[in-house]
């Protein structure tokens, strides 16, 4: 049996790279070829597949913003591609991602999986830039696609919201490999061994204006506490906000701002945390918090799409809902007083883990996902 090829379309930073890293790593590849089409401008780090063999990658002008210039020369990019590699199937990640593969796969005749990795609509403050994205995922829904959702809340938005058909929405959740091996910070610690964590560009999507204050309440009862917030270096534009908010609330000796590291050190900082919080608006399947459950962190976040699928409330965490800062409060500090409630969440987030989001435990229905959505 020849193998399948699967043509990967997509914007490829933040969650979106590491999602696709993580599939072709692990996909056969006695069963499987892969190939990547990238933006120029993303990362310029190679991809690999199970053997450590370079995958071959083609970079063309996918750009995350709306430009229809950069975006025409894209699809018309995308289209000689295809029309060299003759994909058997194409993988579409991201919002940009996702258009302009619907549109090659509808002209070509070629099988779209589309994974949104958080829906674009989700992104935007205004109610008119939410209509109009909105309207476009729906325009391009009736083209000849399926959704591969990242976690179940994303599933339930392309059925409920964007108007998939149900058997139309597939889901395969972000998973990643066991973290076996904590290894030693190759940067320099400069915050207490007693910390809370988080990783969170300051953003619309993160909300990490809520974080401050969740911290600013917290210090009324525990001068102590110390919150290391990660990823602050990548595409930030609500740094300066941030910072002001620190200066406003005089929490400068109690928070450490992190660019972005290597993830060995991300892993380090939250497995040594005594807990990891979200304050996000929207996620697709976080991989922060995937992280987390594999390094036995309870974990306390906003009821937000993602996040409430890896945290089940009063089980490996807490929920919180209506982003209530007391509850939020009253729930950390309830974990970090209450050693044995908080054992008995880290035991289960590592069970969640293992069942749900073992890349290794996984893969196997990724395959059969691509392997039944051929061309017939």
């Amino acid at each position: 049996m020849s193998k399948v090829k699967i043509l990967h379309v997509l914007h490829s930073v933040g969650g979106v790279d590491v999602s696709l890293r993580l599939i072709l790593s692990n996909l056969d590849p006695n069963k499987f070829e892969s190939v990547v089409v990238k933006g120029k401008t993303d990362t310029d780090r190679a991809f690999y597949d199970a053997n450590h063999a370079k995958i071959k990658t083609y970079n063309c002008t996918i750009i995350r913003n709306i430009s229809p210039l950069n975006d025409l020369k894209a699809l018309k990019d995308l289209q000689k591609i295809v029309k060299e590699e003759k994909p058997d199937l194409i993988h579409a990640h991201s919002a940009k991602g996702g258009i302009l593969g619907k549109l090659v796969g509808h002209f070509k005749k070629i099988p779209i999986l589309h994974t949104p990795q958080a829906y674009s609509f989700l992104s935007v403050n205004s109610k008119i830039k939410k209509s109009a994205f909105l309207t476009i995922e729906k325009v391009f829904s009736k083209l000849n696609n399926k959704i591969l959702a990242s976690s179940t809340s994303e599933q339930n938005r392309a059925i409920n919201e964007v108007g998939y058909e149900t058997e139309k929405a597939l889901i395969f959740n972000n998973s990643i490999k066991p973290i076996d091996e904590i290894k030693p910070l190759s940067i320099r610690k400069t915050w207490p061994d007693e910390y809370i964590c988080s990783v969170g560009r300051p953003s619309f999507q993160k909300n990490i204006e809520l974080m401050i204050e969740i911290l600013a309440e917290l210090k009324k009862k525990n001068s102590q506490i110390h919150l290391v917030l990660m990823g602050v270096g990548f595409h930030s534009p609500n740094l300066e906000t941030i910072k002001k908010l620190i200066k406003k609330y005089n929490l400068s000796k109690n928070i450490s701002l992190l660019e972005w590291t290597e993830r060995e050190d991300i892993f380090h900082i939250i497995k040594k945390s005594q807990l990891y919080i979200s304050t996000a608006r929207y996620e697709g399947l976080p991989y922060s918090i995937i992280e987390a459950l594999a390094l036995k962190k309870a974990c306390v976040v906003t009821d937000a799409d993602g996040n409430r699928d890896l945290i089940k409330d009063n089980h490996n965490g807490f929920v919180i809902f209506d982003n209530n800062i007391k509850e939020f409060n009253q729930k950390i500090e309830l974990l970090l007083s209450d050693n044995e409630l908080k054992k008995q969440f880290e035991e289960n987030a590592y069970q969640r883990f293992n069942s749900n989001f073992n890349i290794n435990n996984t893969i196997q229905s990724l395959e059969r996902i691509y392997l039944n959505n051929l061309k017939k």
